[in-house]
C-alpha cells in the first residue's frame, strides 16, 4: 500500500470518529435540552430542601424554585436580617415552612455544630451546597491583597462548606435511601484559568468531590450533582443586565434543575453547555486557558485604571 493511501485511509477514519463524535453530541443535547425531563426534584424525595448561601444570586435562585415545587427551606447564610427577609418572602409566596440558621462559613470552628443543631430532626430531601467567594478582581497569585486571609477563606467557603455540609446531611439521606445533593462549582473549575488560580482550584476540588461521591453512593439512591455554571447575573459575577449567554439566576436555575438525574455534571443552561463543549472539546484546554489569561489581564487591567481614578 502506498504512503498515499495510509494517509487517505487515516483522514477518512479521523473525519469519521469526528463526525460521530458530532452526532453523538448532537443527540446527547437534544435528549437533554428539548426532550429532557430529569428527576423530579420535590417533597417526594424529601420535606426539607437545605440551601446555603441562600440570600442572593444563584443560592436564592434555588430555594425559590424548591420551594414552588412544594418543598420546605431551610436558608443558611451570614446576614440574619437577609434570611428573615428572603424566608419571609418564600413563605408568603409559596405558603411552605421555612428556617433560618445564621452561619458565617469563613468561621468553620464556629458553625458547624450550630448547624447540625438546627437540622436535627428534619427530613432532608435536597441539598444545595452554594455558598462560595471569589476574588474581587483578577490578580497574579502573589499579588492577591490579603493573600494568606484571601486563601484561608476561599478554602474554608468554598471546599470546607461543601465537604461539611455533606457530612451532616448525607446519613439521613442513606437511612430513607433517598436524596439528592447539588454542590455549585463552576465553569471555572473545568480547566485551569490564570489570574482566578485559587478559585479555580477550588472549583475544580468541588466536581472532583461530586463526581466521585456520586459514584460512591448512586446505588444507594443517592443523586450528587456538580453544577458549572458559565457566567449568570449575579452580585458575585458582577453582571446587572442578562443576556443571551448570561441569564438571570431563576431562569439559569428553572433549566439547571431538569437536568438532575441526566447529567451528575452539567453546565446546567442550553448556551453554558454550549459554551463548556467549546472550551473542553473544541478547543484545546491550553487554548482555552490562553483565552482565559487574556481576557481576565483585560478585567484586571480595567479594574486597576478605575480603582486610580478613585
Amino acid at each position: 500500500m502506498a504512503c498515499s493511501d495510509c494517509f487517505f485511509y487515516l483522514g477518512v477514519g479521523a473525519a469519521a470518529w469526528w463526525g460521530v463524535r458530532a452526532v453523538w453530541a448532537l443527540l446527547s443535547a437534544l435528549r437533554l435540552w428539548v426532550l429532557g425531563s430529569g428527576v423530579r426534584v420535590g417533597p417526594g424525595i424529601g420535606k426539607w430542601a437545605v440551601v446555603t448561601g441562600a440570600t442572593d444570586g444563584i443560592g436564592k435562585a434555588y430555594a425559590e424554585e424548591l420551594a414552588r415545587r412544594g418543598m420546605s427551606i431551610v436558608l443558611i447564610s451570614r446576614s440574619p436580617e437577609k434570611l428573615e427577609d428572603v424566608a419571609k418572602q418564600i413563605r408568603e409566596k409559596f405558603n411552605v415552612e421555612t428556617k433560618i440558621i445564621a452561619a458565617d462559613f469563613g468561621k468553620p470552628d464556629l458553625i458547624y455544630d450550630k448547624i447540625q443543631s438546627g437540622l436535627t430532626g428534619l427530613e432532608i430531601g435536597v441539598l444545595v451546597n452554594n455558598v462560595g467567594i471569589a476574588y474581587e478582581f483578577p490578580e497574579y497569585f502573589l499579588d492577591i491583597p490579603d493573600l494568606d486571609n484571601t486563601i484561608n477563606k476561599l478554602i474554608d467557603i468554598n471546599i470546607v462548606s461543601v465537604c461539611k455540609m455533606t457530612r451532616l446531611v448525607l446519613p439521613g439521606m442513606l437511612e430513607r435511601s433517598k436524596g439528592i445533593i447539588l454542590n455549585i462549582s463552576s465553569a471555572s473549575g473545568m480547566y485551569p484559568v490564570p489570574l482566578l488560580t485559587v478559585y479555580s482550584a477550588t472549583k475544580a476540588f468541588v466536581d472532583f468531590f461530586s463526581r466521585g461521591l456520586h459514584a460512591e453512593y448512586k446505588n444507594k439512591g443517592i443523586i450528587v450533582q456538580s453544577v458549572l455554571p458559565f457566567f449568570v447575573a449575579t452580585k458575585l459575577s458582577k453582571i446587572r443586565r442578562p443576556t443571551w449567554d448570561k441569564p438571570t439566576p431563576e431562569a439559569y436555575v428553572k433549566s439547571a434543575i431538569n437536568t438532575v438525574g441526566l447529567q451528575t455534571q452539567t453546565n446546567g443552561y442550553m448556551a453554558h453547555a454550549l459554551l463548556g463543549w467549546v472550551t473542553t472539546s473544541l478547543f484545546p484546554i491550553s487554548t482555552s486557558i490562553n483565552l482565559a489569561l487574556k481576557m481576565n489581564k483585560g478585567v484586571r487591567a480595567r479594574f486597576l485604571k478605575k480603582s486610580k481614578k478613585t
